[in-house]
């Protein structure tokens, strides 16, 4: 029986090395039930490794991976039970029909019913093309008959690579869509790896970051995007107001523009004061704005501009 169920997925120290490079380090995260979960990393962050790690294609050099509460080293069947996943691309036999795609990965899987395969084209809703050659699917299609295929053993977590990569802007709306049902209604965790940091802050609850085999930054999106963001500043005359700012203890000047903007770091409870302070001074202040930060802004200060995939 499992140990732990608190966490669908439990992820320690996780590290894989080839030859003298260390590809991860020490990855140590977790997803709970029902979780829609991203990961996020530049080109070369160790993405790809550590989700092949997690599904048990490649051994780990050492760390530990936990899922539904058996672990992946020394349970490997048990725990590989509660996964379904896609990683890269998912593969279909084109001349066949949808649904004969499932049969023949459904008869490697125990207990996989016909009924259990009209439940999974109901959910992806595939219903009016299950019984086309799969060559005639759109791209969103085939997607959704991967994530059919996943689903057949009634998996607890999902994970997903890159699950919009190619999709239009509709059908990226729409596997959105589909998976926060998944996450909502199915009761099932999902843990995607996608580059599309604009997808990932309107998608998943929790994010990490990853850079260089490490992780930098966990936290939910949305107090990630809590953090102190800039305040911009316009007023005139500029040399003046930015004295005047400057003689401040709480405010710091990030960025002077030559448009006339000014970008300063300063608590919120001290910007009235320090507005007060350039009318004192007969600086004539014209806009206060704090910017609110992006996830992509967020992502690009922790990895240093490193460049996504």
């Amino acid at each position: 029986m499992p140990a732990d169920e608190e966490k669908i997925l439990f992820v320690e120290n996780l590290s894989k090395r080839i030859g003298q490079r260390e590809i991860v380090t020490d990855l140590t995260f977790d997803v709970e039930h029902g979780e829609i979960y991203g990961f996020l990393g530049p080109n070369g962050a160790g993405k790809t490794t550590t989700i092949r790690m997690l599904v048990g294609l490649i051994r780990p050099t050492r760390g530990k991976v936990q899922i539904g509460g058996y672990d992946l080293g020394k349970e490997p069947l048990q725990a590989l039970r509660h996964v379904g996943c896609i990683v890269e691309n998912p593969e279909m036999y084109p001349y066949l029909t949808g649904r004969e795609n499932l049969e023949i990965f459904g008869r490697m899987i125990e207990e996989v019913t016909p009924d259990r395969i009209e439940e999974v084209v109901r959910l992806v809703e595939l219903d009016q093309r299950i019984d086309d050659k799969v060559k005639t699917y759109s791209l969103g299609m085939r997607q959704r008959l991967g994530i059919a295929q996943a689903l057949l053993g009634r998996p607890k977590l999902l994970i997903l690579d890159e699950p919009t990569n190619g999709l239009d802007p509709s059908g990226i709306r729409e596997m959105r869509r589909f998976i926060r049902q998944l996450a909502r209604e199915e009761k099932i965790s999902v843990l995607i790896s996608s580059h599309i940091l604009h997808e990932v802050q309107l998608l998943c609850d929790r994010v990490a970051i990853i850079n260089k085999g490490r992780i930098i930054q966990i936290g939910p999106v949305d107090q990630l995007l809590e953090g102190d963001s800039p305040v911009e500043w316009k007023f005139s005359p500029l040399d003046r107001g930015v004295k005047v700012l400057e003689s401040l203890p709480d405010v710091t000047i990030l960025e002077r523009r030559d448009d006339g903007l000014v970008f300063t770091r300063i608590p919120e409870d001290c910007i009235h004061e320090a507005n007060r302070e350039l009318l004192h001074a007969g600086v004539k202040v014209q806009t206060i704005h704090r910017k609110s930060p992006t996830l992509e802004d967020i992502f690009l200060q922790l990895t240093e501009g490193d460049s996504l995939a």
